[in-house]
């Protein structure tokens, strides 16, 4: 029953108004606008019909509103009408779906002394603190180290009037995540493709966010500041008011931190149609590609580097005796009074300190037990700089990694061919997502590698033969080079199939799973390289062995290469022992080279050889 208190008309007015806005609507075909669809999040399903990708009940007001935008318009007009408490919000109607509210006020021209207006005290609260100038799209890079974050990030911040470069880090952000509990694991992900996750919006001081992403996840931010009209928004925080307490199935692949916050842009403004761009997959670097589309879009470009880029980088700037004297002062307040520390000039002091108290809170920031000596170095240092009374000179930081959007678009399409022992033949490669080590590298985290869903067919012409050469579920790899401040250990995964030879098998499946750690080093003899070493296990599994299987072990070492920008050579090789199963053992070694062509374009020269097997590839990439 409708709450009298809402409006003096008598009962049997309010209800011939509200089947008068219905019918109205029905009649100028409300369901059926693009910004209802929007509003609700409905998408067209395989049978024609309409189904809402929002998965919380308290989301609608219909029973069937799910699937029936006609029924949910009804549904929210009626309750337009009534004080009662709806929603996960539990406010009036008016206010728990304010974004429906003013839309459906606007196309209908509601009568106030008809349908009254609900005051939204907690809403006005909440659009004020804002104080919105602006929206900036956040992108924070990927982290292999977290499956969570692994192919990045993105969120919004709101941007406040009369906001500084310096302050900005108090604006308020609007993020979508998956609830996930403590030290989910691997569990995250392989849960998060079956949508086993509910995904929130939240909105976190942006300084909270910088903390977990730049300095203790030492990810690199990209802020993209969006061009939006007053209103455009007012209608995106609206419908982000909207979505506060409601939830979607999160979905690792495709519903996931990227693809929901775009809804909000795509209500702000209908005509940018950015989350229709995505069917399969949606990966936070698209998202970044998509939105830098779309003209006028995009009205200013921020680098904030993480803590451990800033390090890296000053460090760079240094002779080699400056650069140990700054790591000396880490491990040894002394050098602070030491005749090599106190006659260089004051400005080189100051640089040397800064340095030295940055890595200081970087490694208290960053591990979970941090010494107490630590802090005590960095209050000694900071001591001393307070002395010398000079500001800290500007240093501009290079990323090691260009923005998201120059990269490699995340599928792959190759057409190659080559020779194997005695045969030639022909082969053709899709890969789900998402970067190899010798794919371009701009725009990805250097020296990481995430393959996803690869599948190359070949057809081998003198065995008048076409089969499935090899397939990939997951191949993650991560280099981190090792110098006298960073010490994280290099690590790798890879679970997938290939084709053999063995024993009397010249084709054979073999399906396998791989895993390693290690470490490199990182020199600048030619241009860039990187050498690495790992300690391995491998499982295989083919009819090629004599029980079907063998189990061992083994090591990698290697070598990738940054010839040019464009150019770039990796060779490995490997040895490993099966005491398992199959007693056997394997020499393996690799050579590949890749030239850029363009953004998406590229081309390889391969050689493999395993055991007895010899193959040499030729390979043309695109990206799509």
């Amino acid at each position: 029953m409708l709450a009298p208190v809402l409006s003096d008309a008598q009962p049997s007015d309010r209800n011939f108004y509200q089947q008068q806005l219905i019918d109205q609507a029905e009649q100028a075909k409300l369901a059926e606008q693009r910004e209802w669809h929007l509003l609700l999040h409905y998408r067209k399903n395989l049978f024609g019909g309409y189904e809402s990708e929002q998965d919380d009940p308290g989301f609608f007001l219909s029973p069937k509103g799910k699937a029936d935008p006609a029924a949910e318009l009804a549904a929210t007009l009626a309750q337009f009408f009534s004080i009662d408490l709806v929603g996960r919000s539990k406010q009036p109607a008016q206010c728990a779906f304010i974004a429906r509210y003013h839309w459906l006020k606007e196309q209908l021209q509601f009568d106030p002394t008809r349908l009254p207006p609900i005051a939204c005290e907690r809403f006005d609260r909440w659009y004020e603190d804002f104080e919105v100038q602006s929206i900036s799209l956040i992108f924070p890079a990927a982290f292999l180290n977290n499956p969570a974050s692994m192919f990045g990030h993105t969120l919004f911040r709101v941007d406040q009037k009369g906001q500084t470069e310096q302050t900005r880090i108090l604006a308020y952000t609007i993020n979508y995540a998956a609830e996930v509990p403590p030290n989910a694991g691997l569990a995250y992900p392989i849960r998060g493709i079956f949508g086993s996750y509910k995904g929130y919006f939240s909105t976190i001081p942006y300084y909270l966010k910088v903390q977990q992403y730049r300095d203790i996840e030492n990810r690199d931010i990209w802020e993209y500041r969006l061009n939006l009209t007053g209103k455009q928004l007012r209608r995106f925080l609206m419908h982000a008011w909207e979505l506060g307490n409601a939830y979607f199935d999160y979905f690792f692949f495709k519903e996931n931190c990227s693809y929901h916050i775009l809804a909000l842009l795509d209500y702000a403004d209908p005509t940018l149609h950015l989350t229709d761009e995505f069917i399969g997959w949606t990966v936070p670097a698209d998202t970044i590609r998509l939105v830098m589309s779309k003209p006028g879009l995009v009205s200013d470009i921020t680098y904030r580097p993480s803590r451990s880029t800033v390090i890296r980088r000053k460090r760079e700037a240094l002779p080699t005796a400056e650069r140990d004297l700054a790591h000396r002062m880490t491990q040894d307040v002394g050098v602070l009074t030491s005749s090599a520390f106190v006659q260089l000039e004051p400005t080189k002091q100051a640089f040397l300190l800064d340095l030295a108290s940055d890595y200081l809170r970087y490694r208290t920031e960053t591990t979970d037990s941090p010494k107490l000596e630590w802090k005590e170095r960095n209050r000694a240092v900071l001591t001393t700089r307070s002395q010398l009374r000079i500001p800290s000179g500007e240093f501009p930081v290079r990323p090691f990694a260009k923005q998201p959007e120059l990269g490699h678009r995340i599928h792959r399409v190759g057409i190659g061919g080559g020779w194997r022992n005695n045969d030639t033949f022909e082969e053709a490669t899709f890969r789900g997502g998402y970067h190899d080590l010798l794919d371009p590298e701009v725009g990805y985290t250097p020296d990481a590698q995430i393959e996803m869903a690869s599948v190359t067919v070949r057809h081998y012409n003198r065995a008048d033969q076409t089969r499935v050469e090899r397939a990939t579920l997951l191949n993650l790899l991560s280099l981190s080079p090792i110098d006298s401040v960073f010490h994280a250990p290099s690590w790798k995964l890879n679970v997938g199939m290939n084709t053999i030879r063995h024993n009397e098998c010249q084709l054979c499946s073999n399906g396998f799973f791989n895993g390693g750690i290690g470490g490199a080093k990182e020199l600048r003899l030619l241009n860039r390289e990187v050498l690495f070493a790992f300690v391995e296990t491998e499982a295989s599994v083919s009819k090629a062995y004599d029980e079907m299987h063998r189990i061992g072990g083994g090591g990698t070492v290697g070598i990738l290469t940054d010839m040019t920008e464009r150019w770039k050579i990796m060779a490995t090789g490997s040895y490993l022992k099966f005491p398992l199963g199959d007693k056997s053992d394997d020499f393996r070694w690799y050579v590949g080279s890749r030239f850029t062509l363009a953004q998406n374009w590229s081309v390889r020269l391969e050689y493999n050889h395993r055991d007895r097997d010899n193959d040499v590839l030729f390979s043309v990439q695109a990206y799509f």
